[in-house]
């Protein structure tokens, strides 16, 4: 018993000391790649300036370059990063094509400088995997190990990106399975993910964070909870909207029998015409929108009306189908902001600074099936006060929102309701939903009951 006990301690010892090494080994190594990325996508917005023309007249050029360089560098840097890293963990252990890491940086900095609406979320995590997956090959590491260690490179990279380590370190092992947390690799991530962060920090990247806490109300507040309840029941819908439309603009285009080229040009006209008629704030990573959703001090944002999250949502669905490059978090952190600062301008005036912020992560939690890194990074960006309400609305708009997702390769391990009966295992694109039989009875007994019902009448 002595003898197995200490060969116990002893084997997770060096384990424990292992992915030590190894995760702070590679979120430095993410923390450095992904803040060049940063720097260098800083630099292409502020040099728009030195352009003779409006910056977002080059995107239909843009997205045909774009195109043309995914599809012969590295076609698996197509889209928005992320779902094409979840892919290659469940299908291909995590080995990730080093190429990626080149061409996705210069597409996203391409895509975003021209004005396509995406998000450097994606990109941030999907070039930490793919580091991840270089280093692993250079080290030689076997299957499982490699796999490991790329879910360390998604939440080094979200965590870079973003400067909230603890959310990125759990969305990375959330992100991959709906409803299973991947506890074996919550250490490693963890590391990861504050080395990047840390590192990042020290080479300049600064972060916005949000002091709410005098827009909180932290005692019980009854009417406030049925509001946020409300709440989370819309942030739900609005997330159905935002899959739906990503979803079926991809499909949509893939299906037009045009020349690719042609279709991604045809695309960037779009989105400038859409662009002179609606305005600049729905293109690009749109962070000065959100600034001023998230503004305590404005409670009517000029450039945030009610249609705001649907135009978003438009120019976001038409610049990913159209063949940009980049992410769709940040998009959808604005269009969780500004649905919540209508919904807030609604129900509730007084808390419009709240509920954009409920809006911010619960659109995220939904969208993503990530409910707990949605409630955490509503901690980690917002402070302690927001945490009873965040972790309400993200988990009803996660459940409201269905068996989708904005990723199509999440594999699920849960049912949201137990009245649904749902092929467990499968990937969230291929799953059929009905209801359990059951219930289907119920129902067919009480339509039964209506017709005799008015039979009788």
């Amino acid at each position: 018993m002595i003898q197995r006990h200490i060969t116990e301690q002893t084997a997770i010892f060096f384990s424990v000391t292992k992915w030590v090494f190894l995760s702070s080994l590679v979120g430095v190594i993410i923390g450095a790649t992904v803040t060049g990325f940063l720097k260098i996508l800083a630099y292409s917005e502020s040099s728009r300036s030195f352009l003779p023309f409006e910056y977002y007249y080059t995107l239909p050029f843009a997205l045909v370059l774009t195109v043309w360089l995914v599809k012969t560098f590295a076609p698996t840097a197509e889209g928005h990063g992320t779902e094409k890293v979840i892919s290659a963990v469940h299908k291909d252990n995590g080995k990730i094509n080093v190429a990626v890491i080149p061409i996705k940086t210069l597409t996203t900095i391409m895509t975003i400088f021209s004005g396509g609406s995406v998000g450097k979320e994606g990109p941030g995590a999907q070039i930490g995997a793919g580091v991840a997956s270089f280093l692993s090959d250079i080290l030689k590491f076997h299957k499982q190990d490699r796999k490991k260690l790329v879910i360390c490179g998604i939440s080094a990279g979200f965590a870079t990106v973003f400067g909230t380590p603890i959310a990125g370190a759990i969305f990375g092992v959330e992100v991959l399975i709906i409803g299973v947390i991947m506890y074996d690799v919550l250490l490693p991530s963890f590391i990861a993910g504050f080395a990047a962060f840390t590192t990042a920090q020290f080479l300049g990247i600064e972060y916005t964070y949000y002091d709410l806490h005098f827009v909180q109300n932290v005692s019980l507040d009854i009417s406030l909870i049925i509001k946020v309840v409300i709440a989370g029941l819309f942030f739900g819908f609005v997330s159905d909207i935002v899959i739906t439309s990503v979803s079926f603009s991809h499909s949509y285009v893939k299906s037009i029998k045009v020349n690719t080229y042609i279709k991604a040009f045809v695309g960037g006209i779009l989105l400038v015409i859409l662009t002179l008629i609606f305005g600049q704030q729905y293109i690009g990573l749109g962070l000065g929108t959100i600034a001023e959703a998230l503004n305590p001090h404005v409670t009517a944002a000029g450039d945030i009306h009610w249609y705001t999250f649907l135009l978003k949502t438009i120019f976001t669905s038409l610049s990913l189908a159209a063949g940009g490059s980049g992410g769709v978090i940040t998009p959808i952190f604005y269009i969780g902001a500004t649905s919540g600062h209508f919904f807030g301008s609604i129900v509730s005036p007084e808390h419009i600074t709240l509920f954009a912020a409920l809006g911010f992560v619960s659109v995220v939690s939904a969208t993503t099936n990530t409910p707990i890194a949605s409630t955490i990074m509503a901690v980690e960006l917002f402070g302690i006060d927001i945490a009873h309400y965040a972790a309400l609305a993200a988990v009803i708009s996660f459940l409201i929102s269905g068996h989708r997702s904005i990723f199509s390769s999440q594999i699920l391990a849960m049912r949201k309701s137990e009245m649904l009966s749902v092929k467990i295992g499968e990937e969230i694109d291929h799953i059929n939903i009905s209801l359990e039989e059951h219930e289907m009875d119920k129902i067919e007994k009480f339509r039964r009951k209506l017709h005799k019902k008015n039979k009788n009448k």
